[in-house]
């Protein structure tokens, strides 16, 4: 049992983690609205000034009118925020403490009004001198001018349980801590989301519902490290409409609000919002490629991305690096650090992995090490690669997890002597071969042969007199045109009880560009048969299917 005789404001406990901080001072889920701003439930009097910032310092809410624009005004900002949830703390006199916050949060101006409580917030007249007696700042705001003074009554227990950056304000073992007044500075721009901030640490509650005003008092929440509030505004923004715009906004706010665990579930939805959203990467290819870093890799990270294969993942990546980073040296950089890990190269061809060696937006040392671990990936039997897949985190890149490529990855072995010959594996689950009825196709990656490229493709196709449906296996040529080719070639699958590959159809044909060649009925059985519970050809639900191809002389 928790030692209850723990005293909030003795030094001795005044240094803890934050991760343990929730823990030692309860959740404080208490109700306390009636006694905010109240003169008979309150300790303290915080005094909180407000100055004015110039358009360099303005923060990013300011004037914002749409979620858009504070995107804009935080893009144009963000190289000229160095430090963020910093204070620095002055002693102004015998009777009061000054904390100057730093231009650093972008908060909305929120226009609503707070409800007057039981103790009427002081509005005080503005001497000409105030502030003269704090320490100078290394902040912008310390030659700002103070546009007011609002003055309320506060309880140092509530905000202390509610929040480590006031707990360390009334417990430091300072002569401070044991005084009665406690300054606050912020930007004018701030006031609103801090007045909503402070009422929430009494009631737990937000009156404002608004995109933007959210945002802000999440700003103002992390900057006083109320992970309470932020949870609150985390839960809120979630369960407003979310879009593009707003899904890239939550993935771009400051590192240290989304390192945040409480504002973790809200990035969570914005990457699966944008995941879905752009789930056909070729459709919406224009428009992705002009997405910043964030949105991209919350796209590419997704399993269910629909593209062709792992080879217009590589091209696609390339572009969009080529596109938003010119210079050789930054795309570099940022290739190896943070898009790289999101193509998954043991899925990709053969033929373009040569050309990830050969290019130079790579680094030679990473691409030398991506490819040999895609082709031992490729050389390793299906049950270990299985096995590499299924130990893959969700949180990792996932480079060993197969997505729902529209282009199906084949396993292929060539051969050069005494005859040009291929041999390609192709596997195929049962809920695939389930989801091409009444007359579906899914076709191969392409493979090669004497330098034509080829394809199979399996269908779900009437029979040929069209009494009923049934499973067929093609083989297609690329290349169109007055292109000839003659080709002997072999249909196999395996089969229980052996297991083993069984030859179903041989045939010979002399290809013309575009065609294509097959066996409409592959196993010669109705389609319900073929995928039975008790069929012969699904051994662990994957159907094993192999294609010999021997040019002929």
């Amino acid at each position: 049992m928790r030692d209850s005789s723990l005293d909030l404001f003795d030094p001795r406990t005044a240094v803890m983690d934050s991760s343990d901080y929730a823990t030692e001072v309860g959740r404080g889920d208490g109700d306390f609205g009636f006694a905010f701003n109240d003169s008979n439930f309150s300790d303290r009097i915080l005094r909180i000034e407000i100055i004015s910032e110039s358009s360099e310092t303005r923060t990013d809410g300011e004037g914002c009118t749409s979620l858009a624009d504070w995107a804009r005004n935080r893009k144009r900002r963000r190289e000229d925020i160095k430090r963020e949830n910093a204070v620095d703390m002055a002693a102004a006199g015998a009777e009061e403490q000054i904390l100057n916050q730093p231009d650093s949060i972008p908060d909305d101006v929120d226009t609503e009004n707070q409800d007057e409580e039981t103790t009427a917030m002081i509005e005080e007249p503005l001497s000409g001198d105030e502030g003269a007696n704090d320490i100078d700042s290394n902040w912008s705001m310390e030659c700002s001018t103070i546009l007011r003074v609002k003055t309320l009554h506060i309880s140092s227990p509530i905000l202390a349980a509610k929040s480590p950056f006031f707990y360390k304000l009334f417990s430091n073992g300072m002569r401070e801590s044991e005084q009665r007044h406690v300054t606050l500075r912020i930007n004018a721009s701030e006031e609103a989301a801090l007045m909503e901030l402070l009422n929430f640490m009494y009631s737990n509650t937000l009156k404002v519902t608004s995109a933007l005003s959210l945002l802000d008092v999440l700003m103002a929440a992390d900057k006083f490290e109320v992970a309470s509030c932020m949870r609150y505004c985390s839960r809120a923004l979630r369960n407003l409409s979310m879009t593009p715009e707003s899904a890239l906004l939550y993935l771009e706010l400051p590192s240290s609000v989304l390192m945040a665990e409480a504002v973790q579930p809200l990035t969570d939805a914005a990457k699966q919002f944008l995941a879905a959203r752009y789930k056909d990467i070729t459709k919406f290819q224009e428009e992705v490629l002009n997405l910043p870093l964030p949105g991209v890799e919350a796209i590419l990270a997704s399993d269910d991305l629909q593209v062709a294969s792992e080879d217009a993942v590589y091209d696609f990546v390339l572009k969009w690096s080529r596109n938003h980073y010119p210079k050789i040296e930054e795309r570099r950089e940022i290739l190896a650090t943070r898009l790289a890990q999101f193509i998954r190269f043991p899925y990709m061809t053969c033929r373009k992995l040569r050309k990830v060696m050969a290019c130079s937006d790579f680094d030679h040392d990473f691409a030398q090490k991506v490819v040999v671990e895609a082709l031992f990936f490729k050389a390793e039997a299906p049950h270990r690669q299985r096995t590499l897949a299924a130990d893959e985190s969700p949180n990792s890149n996932r480079r060993f997890v197969e997505r729902a490529y529209k282009y199906r990855p084949v396993k292929v072995v060539e051969f050069e002597l005494p005859r040009q010959q291929c041999v390609v594996y192709l596997d195929l689950k049962r809920e695939e071969c389930a989801n091409l009825f009444p007359s579906g196709r899914v076709y191969s990656q392409a493979f090669h042969l004497g330098g034509q490229g080829f394809f199979l493709s399996a269908h779900c196709n009437m029979d040929q007199q069209s009494s009923f449906h049934c499973f067929g296996l093609f083989l297609g040529m690329q290349e169109k045109g007055s292109v000839t080719f003659a080709v002997d070639y072999e249909f196999a699958a395996r089969s229980k009880p052996t297991e083993e590959y069984i030859s179903k159809y041989k045939g010979n044909y002399t290809f013309t560009g575009g065609k294509a060649v097959g066996y409409r009925n592959l196993f010669a059985i109705p389609w319900t048969s073929f995928l039975a519970d008790d069929s012969l050809y699904f051994i662990n639900g994957i159907l094993h299917l192999r294609a010999e191809l021997t040019i002929r002389h």
